[in-house]
């Protein structure tokens, strides 16, 4: 797996050894950036990478201008990837590292501005965890559309291959 775009574009990254993961892959990456660069929100942005992984999401966002985003991640061989991206792209001055449970880390991802969240396929708990994020939009990664609970509204769905990606912002009213 690489970094597909920006100022790290081409550069590897660790990946967490096992099967507790689910790598987004590239093709999904780079879609996921052609329409975040369309919509003009990464440029000095606040993001958060929940169930991080490897941390690739995160670590995209920061390479296409992100100005800092915190990675949240609880699977032990996932940190370890995650920490060696970080250090090894050099980039440990704009990434801050949460290991732990996503909704019991909300208070460090509250103000992001953008969210990646790619939860294992099945995760059922998309109004909780969109209960805790801020006034972001939020890209959820699934194995269906992510239905929009009340106070958000879909931006965005498209499949690709057996992966769904939801866009979601916030109701004006919130």
């Amino acid at each position: 797996m690489r970094v597909v775009g920006g100022e790290l574009g081409g550069r590897r990254l660790a990946t967490p050894t096992g099967a507790t993961t689910r790598p987004t892959t590239d093709k999904v990456r780079l879609a996921v950036f052609n329409s975040l660069r369309h919509l003009g929100v990464l440029d000095g942005a606040e993001v958060a990478d929940l169930f991080a992984g490897s941390g690739a999401l995160g670590i995209e966002a920061l390479s296409h201008g992100a100005r800092r985003c915190t990675f949240v991640e609880r699977d032990r061989d996932a940190l370890t990837a995650l920490r060696e991206n970080v250090e090894l792209l050099g980039i440990a001055d704009r990434a801050r590292i949460v290991p732990g449970d996503v909704e019991r880390s909300a208070v460090a991802y509250r103000s992001a501005e953008v969210v990646f969240a790619d939860p294992p396929y099945g995760y059922a708990r998309w109004p909780q965890l969109l209960s805790l994020v801020g006034p972001a939009l939020v890209i959820a990664e699934a194995a269906d559309p992510v239905e929009a609970p009340d106070g958000w509204n879909p931006v965005r769905a498209k499949r690709y291959g057996r992966t769904w990606v939801t866009f979601l912002a916030r109701s004006p009213a919130d």
